[in-house]
């Protein structure tokens, strides 16, 4: 690959580091990044790079950002492309199939957020919750708007309890018991969406499942029958959704 001409790494040189970062990654693996390999790369000094990355850590938590934020916008230009009224089950539906596209096209952007994590890499919750949030935001709405319709079946689902100084107690600490039980839906079917697309990018699938398209689909169609009522099962004005909840 050639180099960019001067002017031009210089201009764009936090973006240039990012992108080598994401060629070690994709040939050595996440665990192999390294600052000095990043400036004989791009034939600068580390220090250049440490003007804008002052350790490997941080360099980490700006390319998991970048992965939230391209994988946040797959997934809600998916459910937007679903937005009249009458369209619900399709809006979540399309979430399904985008998650599953994305973490194919980008497989070691898929495993840095959701998978192998860096040897010693601690994350800055604080400054990684918003964009995590984002990113799931196209499914939670979707549950959301299922949800306010009376068309969520909440039976048998525990709410999430938290113990005090859970990394995820930021999340949910505000919630009221209508976010929670979305919540809890939701992280119910991001769990066996994810569990199918790790195992498929890994090369881990059971061969019976070929490409993995047509098991991914099928598990959809389970998640929308357990989940989603029919408009014609919407429960009578006044009864309890989820009584347990």
């Amino acid at each position: 690959m050639a180099r960019p001409t001067k002017n031009r790494q210089l201009a764009n040189l936090p973006e240039f580091i990012k992108e080598a970062a994401w060629r070690q990654i994709t040939e050595s693996g996440a665990s192999s990044l390294s600052l000095r390999g990043i400036a004989r790369e791009l034939g600068i000094t580390a220090p250049a790079i440490y003007n804008y990355f002052p350790d490997r850590d941080a360099l980490v938590t700006a390319l998991i950002i970048d992965a939230f934020s391209s994988f946040g916008d797959r997934q809600l230009a998916a459910r937007d492309a679903f937005a009249e009224p009458g369209r619900e089950l399709e809006r979540l539906r399309a979430t399904g199939l985008t998650y599953r596209a994305w973490a194919l096209d980008h497989p070691h952007r898929y495993l840095l957020i959701f998978g192998n994590p860096v040897p010693g890499y601690q994350p800055p919750m604080q400054e990684l919750t918003p964009v995590m949030m984002r990113s799931l935001s196209g499914l939670t709405s979707c549950i959301a708007e299922l949800h306010a319709l009376g068309r969520i079946d909440l039976t048998g689902i525990p709410r999430p309890q938290l113990a005090p100084g859970d990394r995820f107690c930021g999340l949910l600490e505000a919630a009221d018991g209508d976010m929670l039980n979305v919540y809890a839906v939701a992280v119910l079917i991001w769990s066996r969406v994810h569990g199918l697309v790790s195992l498929e990018i890994s090369g881990k699938l059971p061969p019976f499942a070929g490409d993995g398209a047509a098991l991914f689909e099928f598990e959809l169609d389970s998640i929308a029958r357990q989940f989603v009522r029919p408009p014609k099962e919407l429960p009578s004005p006044g009864s309890k959704n989820g009584e347990n909840l």
